[in-house]
């Protein structure tokens, strides 16, 4: 049996009374009750009754009550040591007689309660107090039955507060456990009584009254969860001893006697005892019953919380559960006050009194706030909750009054946190049929009854795991409706000011939203979230059979509430086709795999039963057709009921309210006959046969239409329905009682035989809550949420929409500050959601929206700018928000960068942007000052012309001078005043808190796509305002998006590639657009050039991409590139000293080399641009086969410019000449390698230098003596120093013919074509130039002769010489050439004789050779032969070989003439 634990007491849990008052001492105790029965008997002597002896003939000569306290009196000092052994019934009885005699008046019953009291209050009564239990149920049976003489109404009402305190404080009372569960419902009657009594009296007692009776409840409610929850006796599934109706009109008048007798305060008044609380005097009352009606009603509940006599022995056990089931089955029942009054949109609001329902729902309240989740674990208490209570509550909800509205709602939201596992159909139903209903404005409700509904969805809103509960247990549940969803469309729709100005409403709703949004940002991340599109379609499974293994565990809800979801929404579709064509309906279900391919009778059936939004006349129809399978799918139909338990009018109830029965007879027969079977196998206690029940249910139907159609106006009666249903059961008659019951339920509850079909929030009929109550017993288990992310992601695709469209209405239309605050909070936490679930779309509609309130996007001026920003709080906020967005969650930012970048576009055009915002694009890029040029390089950054704002000023001379200009212009501005300055600083403030300049910078962190989105968009504003008309302007924004895409470029080096195409295209369409220098051209360029400085170093894999960029320079206007070419040249520079170790492509350097090439003959670049080169070849450091070639070619073009000073052109000939030491170097480096590797790399190294020698020859051509000469004199050098070149014969012989001859050839010929004074003295340089022949010709002597073509080679020389000689400079002969000439020839002739390469006899020629040879020395020194060879040593050498040949002496002659001949 649920009953207290004698040790719990009433302290330990509900904080009823912090702490136990001090007990008194044994001697005190006494003392104390002395006191006490002095001042009972000092009361009673006042009265002349209580002070005169009595005559002697009494037997006593003392009043019995009199003398019972003095022999008290003499007792108590003599139990001084034995207190602890006393029963406390001993000192208490005679106070207890006081108060229930009948002969005592008001002051003397008011003393006596207060002893009592007193001794209640001081815990001198505790557990282990002997017979403690025998001593509160006296205190109690005395108190309640209390009666007194009434001498005053304010006596009277002073009785009555102490009665109050008495009961109170026994309940309060350590000892209140030793109460039996009667005594408890005797203490909440008698109170309540009494509170009934007070509504005649002063305010005070109606005020204590109903205090007690809250304090009462609570206190007895708080002992709930400590209750042993073993309950034999209450678990018998009946509540036999709570009463059908307490106080019922069928009971007996004798039996209420009786119970007014032994449970009510009664009074003494003229010697006649009367009853105070009797039914004449409540009707009679004053306390706010205005109808005769409701009095009368209130009397019967009055009439007590009391067990019936069946169950006295359960009552009386010791206090628990059975008291509590009663006195909250009393406290419910107090509900029904006012259950035939019509609660409804026309019912007059002050028809009835509202202090009754409001003080039985502040009572219901109590209990529930401190019995919490215990009720659940008593199964009779839940079942009044689940099925009275909530009842109650549904018909209350629709109540005129807002505050029995907003009680109700209070109620509701305590059941929702303590029983909503419990409670899961009843909460859908007074959250669709109440809340949902009520906060609609198309019902004809109140503005307040609106406006209390809708604080009260929103109360529930803010409850963290509400919304996720409702979408998890309604919105993916088949069989309910989609309460999130319809609360997220009715918040969106009730935040929207239609036609008027903004309302409390609107507010209110917009708060329920932004609760939402809110509650699941708090909750992002806390888990990975699962979407709903991850359902896998598995084929056909029946979705009725569908069940969770665990409604606790996420792992496994959560993909069970997404598959149901995803079945849901399908059979939504289903609906739909269904009610346009039945047929092509469930054709549709079977192609969604919601139906198997062969349809069944009971998978129609099921999708009939469970599927919402399908129309109920067609079910009808389908249900009641004569086809085969038709029929059978009604059978199936029926058998998805369980009628169990049930009587036949709630049966039929249940049944067609799933669909509308057809209007065909026939039809509806075969339903009823379906019908008739399933009740008849479940039920089938009093009918026969399942006949008897079809008869019974036609009958049913008939009495229906007769009570509740307006056209019938003779009614039929009560005695009409029993006879008309005579010998229908098997022939004989159904029970009386049976049929008066069905009879009534019809006739006050109207069987809707038209089923409501609207989609909006329906009222709740009876009909309708018997389904509930059904549903109840068949639902699923109610998922409880936690604070995790695991439905989020879902939810938020249904609420992010309505909630966008609804926050931007109105932040529009809303004027404070607070409401504002609101709508931005709301923002934020939408767009961390949606960055959170990678929602771009969602973010991207935020964005656009919030832009539009930033005033940005239209045309401004700067006064009008700072009034937006320094006092247009909406126009701040929205610009605050935006950029906070941009920067917290700019990775899932895409197409809505646009509009970031209007914003930002429209402040940098006046000029309210921070200076250094681009600065990663501005560093360095800046070319140093052209003052020089006089051509000054404006920054984007510099502030327009606005002298009313000094925060910037223009820089260089055309800055200054338009500043002039505008200054004459324009007419003198008056100095702003202090409010205008007070708005330009909270603007720059304000500007300063969007941190702009972040968005930028930080845009490394960005994911890809969004980085993209946010470059293509810049490169699109930047087109779009080249594009413009207004040049100035538009160039000065187009520039600055310039520098924000150079300073994006730099923050992502380490993935260029993915914007440089765009960047690169971008600054190309700038480039080669361009025909006149401008800004905007030179920061491209110098952007460009700034990039490659910076990334070089780290992208090496992308050197040639990013070098080959730079081709964009080699396309400037002839003019742009002018205008440029020094600082470009700069640039380059520090890229080559910086990068070069990084360059080593061919393509590559072929760039850096061009851009330098160009420079040799520009008078400003051409210094830097030969430093630069230098620097590549000075010492070979940077030189490599991939750009050596290049190099020296770029090294011959400074050469022979003559822009510079000769000093620099020989300084470039000693570059060119130096290089040859890499050469060598490189083919040192060969040697490791592989033969067919090195072969390889000697011929190119052999073509390089081939390359150097030609430059170098083109440069001994130059006008210039000194650069001639001294390039010869490089050439020599450069063709002497290849002693570690393996350089081929073939090679040497092409350098003789392609660089040593024709060098000679073309020096003569400028000798001989032009004027001495253009080339003066060519006769040196012909002198050098025909000394390295001779060198060169000597040095590779001995490698060439065996050549084949050597003798060519030799002749070559010859006849260089020979030209030479006969060459005529002026007219005459070159003194240096005609004693130069000989002397080399002599000396070649004296090596290849000494090297035996010229002999009469040789073997290179033959005797053609040596006939040659000295042909050609003849025609040049005719006496050289007999210098080189004198005849005796000839012939020596001709006999020498003769002989050594074997060849006759005749044919020495032929030898001798022959070489004599050749002489």
């Amino acid at each position: 049996m649920g009953h207290l634990n004698p040790h719990f007491g009433t302290n330990s849990s509900n904080g009823l009374r912090e702490e136990s008052p001090i007990k008194p001492s044994r001697g005190a105790l006494a003392c104390m009750i002395n006191f006490e029965i002095g001042a009972v008997l000092a009361v009673m002597r006042r009265n002349v009754r209580w002070g005169v002896r009595y005559v002697a003939d009494d037997d006593q000569l003392e009043h019995s009550l009199i003398h019972s306290l003095k022999e008290l009196r003499k007792q108590i000092f003599s139990w001084q040591h034995q207190w602890q052994y006393i029963d406390p019934a001993v000192y208490l009885r005679p106070f207890l007689d006081v108060i229930r005699s009948d002969e005592t008046g008001a002051p003397i019953t008011g003393v006596a309660l207060s002893s009592v009291y007193k001794i209640l209050s001081l815990d001198i009564l505790d557990l282990d107090t002997v017979n403690v239990g025998d001593a509160m149920h006296l205190i109690v049976d005395a108190v309640t039955s209390c009666r007194f003489e009434v001498t005053d109404p304010g006596s009277e009402e002073v009785v009555l507060m102490k009665i109050l305190q008495v009961l109170l404080a026994c309940m309060k009372s350590k000892a209140s456990v030793r109460l039996n569960n009667q005594h408890v419902c005797n203490i909440v009657n008698t109170c309540f009584r009494v509170v009934h009594q007070a509504s005649s009296k002063g305010e005070l007692l109606q005020r204590i009254a109903r205090h007690t009776m809250h304090e009462l409840v609570r206190c007895i409610f708080s002992h709930l969860p400590v209750i042993d929850t073993t309950e034999h006796a209450l678990t018998n599934g009946s509540r036999s001893y709570v009463q059908e109706e307490v106080g019922s009109a069928d009971e007996d008048h004798t039996s209420e006697s009786k119970q007014l007798e032994n449970g009510n305060v009664g009074i003494e008044s003229d010697g006649q005892s009367s009853t105070y609380a009797s039914k004449d005097h409540m009707g009679t009352s004053d306390g706010g019953m205005n109808d005769s009606g409701t009095s009368e009603k209130l009397t019967e509940v009055s009439n007590g919380v009391e067990a019936s006599k069946n169950d006295e022995n359960l009552m009386m056990e010791p206090f628990g559960v059975p008291c509590m089931v009663e006195i909250f089955h009393f406290l419910c029942s107090l509900l029904n006050v006012s259950e035939h009054i019509e609660f409804g949109p026309r019912s007059n609001p002050i028809a009835y009194d509202e202090d009754v329902p409001l003080f039985a729902l502040g009572l219901i309240n109590s209990a529930i706030e401190l019995a919490g989740p215990s009720i659940s674990k008593h199964p009779q208490l839940l079942a009044i909750v689940q099925d009275g209570l909530f009842l109650n509550l549904m018909q209350f909800g629709l109540s005129m009054s807002p505050l029995i509205l907003s009680t109700v709602c209070s109620i509701v939201l305590n059941l929702y946190h303590h029983l909503r596992t419990e409670l899961k159909v009843q909460l859908e139903a007074f959250l669709s049929c109440v809340l949902l209903r009520l906060s609609q404005s198309k019902h004809g409700l109140s503005y307040q009854q609106q406006e209390v509904a809708m604080e009260a969805l929103v109360d529930f809103c803010r409850q963290q795991t509400f919304m996720a509960e409702m979408f998890a247990n309604f919105d993916c549940d088949v069989t309910c409706s989609n309460v999130f969803e319809e609360l997220v469309n009715l918040l969106s729709k009730s935040a929207f000011p239609v036609n008027g100005p903004l309302s409390a409403m609107h507010i209110v709703a917009l708060d329920g939203l932004i609760s939402m949004v809110q509650g699941m940002a708090e909750s992002v991340g806390n888990e990975p979230f699962t979407s709903e599109a991850a359902v896998d379609d598995e084929g056909y499974t029946p979705f009725w059979r569908m069940e969770c293994e665990s409604y606790s565990d996420p792992n496994c809800w959560v993909p069970f509430v997404h598959k149901m979801k995803y079945i849901k929404k399908r059979l939504m579709v289903g609906a739909d086709h269904f009610n346009r064509d039945p047929k092509k309906g469930l054709e549709y279900l079977q192609g969604m795999n919601l139906l198997p391919e062969k349809l069944d009778p009971q998978s129609v059936a099921y999708v009939f039963r469970y599927t919402a939004g399908l129309d109920k006349n067609l079910i009808g129809d389908y249900l009641g057709n004569h086809d085969e399978f038709c029929i059978k799918v009604l059978h199936e139909f029926a058998r998805t009921f369980d009628f169990q338990g049930m009587n036949l009018d709630i049966a039929l109830r249940l049944f067609v309210g799933t669909f509308r029965l057809p209007g065909e007879s026939q039809k509806i027969q075969r339903v009823l006959e379906a019908f008739a079977e399933r009740y008849y196998e479940q039920s089938p206690h009093i009918l026969i046969n399942k006949d008897a029940a079809l008869l019974l249910s036609y009958s049913l139907i008939l009495l229906n239409t007769d009570q509740h159609n307006s056209q019938v106006k003779k009614k039929m009666t009560e005695e009409d329905f029993i006879r008309n249903n005579r010998k229908i059961n098997g022939g004989k008659d159904l029970p009386r009682e049976v049929l008066s019951e069905l009879y009534h339920s019809i006739c006050e509850n109207e069987i809707q035989m038209v089923p409501d079909q609207s989609t909006g929030s329906p009222m709740m009929t009876s009909s309708r809550w018997i389904n509930v109550i059904h549903k109840s017993q068949k639902s699923s288990p109610f998922i409880i949420c936690d604070s995790r992310d695991l439905l989020n992601y879902d939810m938020f695709a249904i609420l992010s929409g309505p909630t966008i469209a609804a926050m931007s209405v109105v932040f529009d239309q809303a004027e404070q500050e607070d409401v504002l605050q609101t709508c931005v909070d709301g923002f934020l936490a939408v767009a961390k959601i949606a960055a959170s679930y990678h929602l771009d779309d969602v973010l991207d509609d935020l964005v656009v929206s919030l832009c539009k309130f930033t005033t940005l996007l239209t045309p401004l001026s700067i006064e009008e700018a700072f009034v937006a920003l320094g006092d247009d709080i909406k126009a701040r906020m929205a610009t605050t928000t935006v950029f906070t967005i941009a920067n917290r969650y700019g990775d899932y930012i895409r197409s809505s960068w646009k509009n970031i970048l209007e914003c930002v576009l429209s402040l940098h055009k006046l000029g309210l942007l921070p200076a250094r915002l681009a600065s990663d694009a501005v560093d360095d890029i800046e070319p140093p000052s052209d003052s020089d040029r006089g051509k000054p390089a404006t920054t984007s950054l510099a502030t327009p012309n606005m002298p009313s704002i000094p925060t910037r000023k223009s820089s260089g001379l055309m800055g200054r001078f338009s500043q002039l200009l505008s200054f004459d212009v324009e007419e003198p501005r008056s100095q702003p005043t202090e409010e205008e300055l007070a708005a330009q600083q909270r603007t720059r403030e304000t500007i300063q808190t969007f941190h702009i300049d972040s968005i930028f910078t930080e845009s490394k962190f960005l994911q890809a796509e969004s980085l993209l989105q946010l470059v293509k968009a810049l490169i699109l504003a930047a087109g779009q305002l080249r594009k413009g008309t207004s040049f100035f302007e538009d160039e000065n924004t187009a520039v600055f998006c310039l520098e924000l895409l150079i300073a994006i470029t730099l923050n992502n080096r380490d993935r260029i590639m993915l914007i440089w195409q765009g960047v690169y295209e971008h600054i190309s369409d700038i480039v080669q657009s361009t025909i006149m220098p401008c800004t905007l051209v030179e920061k491209a360029v110098f952007g460009l050039l700034k990039i490659c400085q910076r990334l070089l170093p780290y992208k090496e894999n992308l050197t040639d991409e990013l070098l080959r960029s730079l081709h964009l320079v080699l396309k400037l206007d002839a003019r742009v590139a002018d205008a440029y070419c020094e600082h470009i040249t700069q640039e380059v520079l520090r890229l080559v000293k910086a990068n070069s170790a990084h360059i080593r492509s061919n393509a590559g350097w072929r760039t850096i080399i061009s851009l330098l090439s160009i420079t040799a003959r520009h008078p400003e670049a051409s210094d830097v641009g030969f430093e630069a080169l230098a620097f590549i070849m000075s010492d070979g450091t940077h030189l490599l086969p991939s750009n050596y070639v290049l190099c020296v070619d770029a090294a011959r073009q400074f050469a022979e410019s003559r822009v510079g000073e000769v000093d620099r052109s020989v300084s470039a000939l000693d570059l060119m000449a130096g290089s040859v030491v890499c050469l060598v170097s490189w083919s040192c480096e060969m040697n490791s390698v592989g033969e067919e590797a090195a072969k390889k790399v000697n011929q190119d190294i052999g073509e390089m230098w081939l390359r150097l020698v030609q430059g170098l020859r083109k440069v001994c051509l130059d006008q210039r003596e000194d650069v001639r000469n001294h390039a010869i004199l490089m050439l020599q050098r450069s063709l002497a120093g290849v002693d570690g070149i393996h350089l081929s014969n073939a090679l040497w012989l092409q350098c003789f013919d392609q660089v040593i001859f024709t060098l000679l050839d073309d020096l003569l010929e400028i000798t001989v074509g032009n004027s001495p004074k253009d080339y003066r003295n060519m006769d040196g340089t012909l002198v050098l130039a025909m000394k390295l022949m001779s060198k060169v010709f000597l040095q590779l002597l001995l490698d060439l002769w065996q050549l084949p073509s050597f003798c060519k080679l030799w002749l070559g020389v010859l006849n260089r010489m020979e030209r030479y000689m006969n060459t005529k400079f002026r007219g005459r002969r070159s003194e240096k050439i005609h004693e130069l000439i000989p002397e080399l020839l002599k000396n070649t002739l004296f090596v290849m004789k000494t090297t035996g390469l010229l002999v009469p006899s040789d073997t290179i020629g033959g005797d053609s050779f040596w006939q040659l040879t000295w042909l050609h020395v003849k025609n040049i020194t005719p006496s050289l032969q007999s210098e080189v060879f004198p005849p005796q040593e000839l012939e020596q050498l001709q006999a020498k070989q003769l002989k050594e040949a074997g060849i006759p002496a005749a044919d020495e002659a032929v030898l001798v003439q022959s070489s004599e001949t050749t002489v």
